[in-house]
């Protein structure tokens, strides 16, 4: 998979994309990652991507010149016709069955905005799908490009080397996770439940579908709608 990412802060990913799994599937040829700097793409001297909105109001907006240039010129780096994502609060929300839906993908694009927005024309004129990480606004699409990466890139097959770890997360059967243990058996008078230690794998199955049932209806009962 190639994911582009189009930003006005490059800079931030450079930590979470050079270390642990990210890194490792970079490295092993899962996943290339290129960011490409919309202001690049500017016609300005000054590089400036932003102007006042019109009909007034607080803030800039990004202009539509700068994000077609630098698409138009990123599109054209990889043959493979790609899957083009917006960030934005007014997107759809992201959850782990677009994480799947997107780990099948051959080539994404990520937008990444800033300030108050994309000028209405990059919406529509790019024909991107709007995602959103949550029901909050950040200052910038870049954190959410992270999520949507970090969540994406883990469920690609052989990115985890064993790809059960990624079918027991929470949300990949619509309920939460059930409680995990390690070393030590006790730990400040808090034991680890018999039945892990039983060896009777279907009475531990058992006890992991109850478990991640009653998480979920404690934690996150709008769930068990879904399920």
């Amino acid at each position: 998979m190639r994911i582009d990412i189009l930003t006005l802060f490059p800079e931030v990913f450079a930590s979470h994309l050079n270390c642990s799994i990210i890194k490792r599937a970079q490295d092993e040829g899962f996943v290339q990652v290129v960011i490409t700097d919309i202001r690049e793409f500017s016609t300005d001297n000054y590089r400036k991507v932003d102007d006042k909105p019109y009909g007034g109001g607080p803030g800039m907006v990004i202009m539509p010149g700068p994000v077609f240039t630098c698409f138009e010129h990123v599109e054209k780096l990889s043959p493979e016709k790609p899957k083009t994502i917006l960030l934005t609060p007014q997107g759809s929300k992201f959850n782990q069955a677009k994480a799947h839906e997107l780990s099948s993908e051959k080539r994404l694009i990520l937008i990444a905005g800033k300030y108050e927005g994309f000028d209405e024309r990059i919406r529509t004129g790019l024909d991107a799908e709007q995602i959103s990480i949550g029901d909050f606004v950040l200052n910038g699409g870049e954190l959410a490009a992270m999520v949507i990466i970090d969540a994406t890139i883990r469920l690609i097959p052989g990115v985890l080397g064993d790809d059960d770890s990624a079918k027991n997360d929470s949300f990949s059967d619509g309920l939460l996770e059930y409680p995990q243990y390690t070393r030590p058996e006790v730990f400040r008078d808090m034991k680890v439940p018999d039945i892990l230690l039983s060896g009777n794998h279907q009475k531990i199955a058992e006890w992991r579908k109850q478990q991640s049932l009653e998480r979920t209806k404690k934690n996150r009962p709008d769930l068990l709608g879904e399920h």
